[in-house]
């Protein structure tokens, strides 16, 4: 498939004849931004704001700046990093928009008129680890706790979340990796899933047996609930990767009662066999796509492996832009990708 790039370490891969129809006949692929000092400044996150026409994305967890320290974080900071795209590449560019008040933050979301992140805390749990509002996406940006404890235990470090677009609630996971990466203090929680409906102020664990439970997304039909863990990657840094470790998608029915949703029928969607998904997304058609160890690998509805997005270094999270755009993290890297116009993410419908 054709490709236009700035390295030959990506490209688009077909592992069935209907990935045909989601790249179109014009697939290309182009680097937007690249962090000139090799910092991991595109790291998750990556939430297009159509507006603006820009994409706001978190940073890995980056080393402070030389005479700057902070043991709370183990002397490490993340940004959040907004980028505006334009036609003309040689105009692309980014500036630092991190909230003063959102401490260590992860996955994030459009939510109401403004953004919602996940913030991962420190070790002293003040402030601690939950959700963050930003209402505005310009400047300044305020900051405003949703959530930020289940009952009054603190949360691991949430990692990433999800909004349902009938009902309102928020939908998030929350891992360990905060303990195990030296910001977090020792877990008080199992890993699991949570909803939380803002309107009625109540938190609930939806899901539990996962080791790290990481990226998640809806159906386009709210018919059920994709769950990525990696339980493969430790999160801290002398222990490798475990081959035989989780690296998998799992899915769930949506059962809707009188009391609420429940998740019933949880079943392996897939294993991934290039590091960990991490960020997940769905296009309108059921198409499952993840930020992998070797890219976005995209799954039909059944499971299905239909193709991928070859980058080397692979993707932790990603977004949908507008007309078949894909937005993809690689930590040094944030590249753009053009999919067939026709297709669109189901989180915006752009």
């Amino acid at each position: 498939m054709t490709k236009n790039s700035k390295s030959d370490a990506v490209s688009f891969v077909s592992h069935h004849s209907s990935f045909q129809s989601i790249v179109g006949s014009f697939p290309s692929i182009v680097l937007l931004k690249e962090d000139v000092d090799g910092l991991a400044t595109f790291h998750e996150a990556c939430i297009y704001h159509a507006a603006t026409k820009s994409v706001f994305v978190t940073s890995n967890q980056i080393p402070l700046p030389n005479g700057q320290t902070d043991d709370l974080t183990s002397n490490k900071k993340i940004v959040v990093t907004r980028v505006y795209d334009q036609d003309d590449l040689t105009k692309v560019v980014s500036v630092d928009v991190t909230p003063q008040d959102l401490v260590m933050p992860n996955g994030g979301i459009n939510y109401k008129s403004g953004l919602l992140f996940c913030a991962q805390g420190n070790k002293s749990n003040f402030p601690p680890s939950g959700l963050v509002y930003v209402p505005n996406t310009e400047p300044p940006y305020s900051t405003q706790y949703l959530i930020s404890s289940f009952h009054g235990k603190a949360f691991n470090s949430v990692n990433d979340v999800i909004v349902h677009r009938r009902d309102g609630s928020i939908w998030f996971t929350d891992p360990c990796y905060g303990y195990h990466q030296g910001i977090r203090p020792q877990p008080e929680l199992p890993c699991q899933v949570y909803r939380f409906h803002p309107d009625e102020d109540s938190i609930r664990a939806m899901a539990d047996d996962f080791i790290r439970p990481n990226g998640l997304c809806f159906s386009p039909d709210l018919k059920q609930l994709y769950v990525t863990d990696t339980g493969a990657v430790s999160g801290a840094e002398d222990v490798p990767f475990d081959q035989t470790g989780k690296s998998s998608i799992y899915a769930f029915d949506i059962l809707e009662t009188n009391h609420g949703p429940f998740l019933v029928n949880r079943r392996l969607f897939a294993f991934v066999a290039s590091g960990c998904p991490d960020g997940i997304k769905c296009d309108t058609s059921g198409n499952v796509y993840s930020g992998c160890g070797d890219g976005v690998n995209i799954w039909n509805p059944g499971g299905v492996l239909i193709g991928k997005i070859l980058i080397e270094g692979g993707v932790a999270n990603f977004c949908f832009g507008e007309t078949g755009t894909l937005y993809m993290c690689n930590e040094t890297r944030l590249w753009k990708a053009q999919l067939g116009e026709h297709i669109r993410g189901a989180l915006l419908g752009l």
